[in-house]
């Protein structure tokens, strides 16, 4: 898959997302890679950390399992 065919892909995917809280943990996650250094920090994960982060991704899917971002924030006080 190709550099465009990507982007494409990936703006049809978010746009059929309605969850806020999944798109600002997108929005958010992509601002930071953006001033990171290209693949520099995928690139110093185990592989076995590489999963765990696509597990993640994987559950983030499912809306039974997504917390609040208040309630996140908040218990980190």
């Amino acid at each position: 898959m190709g550099t465009i065919e990507l982007k494409s892909n990936i703006h049809k995917i978010v746009d059929g997302i309605q969850n806020e809280h999944l798109l600002r943990v997108i929005y958010d996650f992509l601002k930071l890679k953006e001033s990171e250094k290209s693949g520099g920090f995928w690139d110093s994960l185990t592989e076995e950390q590489k999963q765990e982060v696509l597990l993640a991704y994987d559950e983030s899917e499912d809306d039974d399992n997504l917390i609040e971002r208040e309630k996140v924030f908040k218990s980190k006080k």
